[in-house]
């Protein structure tokens, strides 16, 4: 007999579940309390990479239903969510997500909604990509220092380069200068 679960997930700790679990009971599913898991973890971070998914996972059997309230819920990267998905799929497990319309990713028409948001997700992507390169362009061209600002003055630099070939040691310099030994060697390297 097909066992019904719910996943629901926060990012942080002053946020509530409560609001996807009576979702979930206002669309008609009837799930245990005991089958409802319930977790504080960013969406950025994978799937199978958080403690309660991954325990979920592996009390879900062929035939049990996943309900979920929205995609994202599964994670914030499409290629996240689709392999999910599919890993479910092959276990027998059917993935249903609320905001579809209750749809079943794991069917036929679930697999192409999923195949739709993926093509939608890589090209917003690409459009990131494609606008944050020509804002770099544009910075180079008209003379911007791209980057975070140095935390050492072109004379504080200067001056490390003189002590250094003098043989003041690094950790000596990073903690003069209050930085960190690697500052120091990069201010070494830029010299190069």
């Amino acid at each position: 007999m097909a066992r019904t679960f719910a996943y629901c997930r926060v990012s942080t700790a002053d946020q509530t579940t409560d609001n996807q679990v009576r979702e979930i009971e206002g669309a008609g599913f009837t799930v245990d309390a005991k089958r409802i898991v319930a977790e504080t973890v960013s969406g950025s971070v994978a799937s199978m990479e958080r403690k309660g998914f991954a325990k979920l996972v592996d009390r879900l059997e062929a035939g049990d239903i996943l309900i979920v309230t929205k995609l994202d819920r599964l994670g914030r990267n499409a290629m996240d969510v689709r392999s999910t998905v599919d890993s479910l799929a092959k276990e027998g497990v059917k993935v249903h997500c609320l905001a579809l319309g209750g749809v079943d990713l794991t069917s036929p028409a679930g697999k192409m909604t999923m195949g739709v948001i993926a093509a939608v997700a890589e090209f917003e992507r690409d459009l990131l990509v494609e606008r944050t390169q020509a804002g770099l362009t544009r910075a180079k061209a008209e003379g911007k220092t791209l980057g975070r600002p140095s935390a050492l003055t072109a004379e504080q630099q200067a001056t490390i380069r003189q002590r250094r070939s003098e043989g003041v040691s690094l950790g000596a310099l990073a903690t003069e200068y209050d930085v960190s030994r690697a500052a120091i060697q990069r201010v070494e390297k830029r010299a190069a």
